[in-house]
């Protein structure tokens, strides 16, 4: 089983996204930074008051449309207005979402808050936004078990991605969905931009509920991100007897983060 982690960047390099995702085939693609704006397509633009940037307006139907063989499931963190090429305001669902391979059975389904809940903003924040963990449980039919991938979006804190109590409070709130889903599942996976330094404490509270972390202090930001911290993203697994690859994507770039990219052994009958 192979599965994909990448911040989609909003989908602001869809047309390198999509090629790669075709060519990785992975099972299971974990995207953060998904748009979602019901009644519209196209490009819009997104202001925060900290910057500007170009996004689909619709990244979840985007996505949806160019893999037909997978079902997609979506969590919106909180919302927004964007404005299109021709001016016109939009209100924007902002979130995650995960694509399942049409022949692997969802056999579990739980979403829920990691910080704060969900907000439909007059304008755009920079700090302090919702964060929801989404995790899909499926059955490994090749590997004869089942497998959990929980994935997120981080939170984000302009001051910086050092140690905080708002991420002390995430980070236990993502143990609580590991040990919960721990009892089902004989694999966990854990991935996306959380937003952290590999010294984090989170890392830590994971490490108690039975996760090790396979990035560390790899670089996961590709050449179109600036900022000197390299750190973002990360990929945990509740063993890594079971990993039989993983890679930190260097090329091609898709977005301002690397993909990570996991596959898991098949067992042996």
């Amino acid at each position: 089983m192979k599965v994909v982690s990448v911040n989609a960047w909003g989908g602001a390099m869809f047309d390198a996204l999509i090629p790669w995702l075709r060519e990785v085939d992975a099972d299971i693609v974990c995207l953060q930074e998904v748009t979602r704006t019901s009644g519209a397509s196209g490009w819009a633009t997104f202001t925060d008051g900290e910057r500007t940037l170009p996004q689909r307006l619709n990244l979840l139907r985007d996505v949806s449309s160019a893999f037909a063989g997978y079902q997609p499931y979506f969590v919106a963190n909180d919302a927004g207005p964007v404005t299109d090429d021709d001016g016109v305001e939009w209100r924007q669902d902002f979130g995650i979402a995960t694509w399942v391979r049409d022949d692997i059975p969802v056999i579990g389904i739980d979403a829920r808050n990691v910080h704060s809940t969900f907000v439909d903003h007059s304008e755009w924040g920079i700090d302090d936004r919702p964060r929801s963990a989404l995790t899909l449980t499926v059955r490994d039919r090749l590997g004869d078990r089942n497998v959990s991938v929980i994935q997120l979006h981080g939170l984000r804190d302009s001051a910086g991605k050092q140690d905080t109590p708002a991420r002390f409070d995430q980070a236990q709130r993502l143990a609580q969905v590991v040990d919960h889903v721990r009892s089902d599942s004989e694999i966990v996976v854990l991935c996306g931009d959380l937003n952290l330094l590999p010294s984090s404490e989170t890392f830590a509270v994971l490490g108690k509920a039975g996760m090790v972390d396979l990035v560390g202090h790899a670089d996961t930001r590709a050449s179109s991100y600036r900022k000197p911290v390299r750190s973002a993203s990360y990929l945990l697994v509740s063993s890594t007897d079971v990993v039989r690859s993983f890679e930190v994507v260097t090329e091609p770039e898709v977005s301002d983060h690397r993909a990570l990219l996991l596959e898991l052994h098949k067992r042996e009958r």
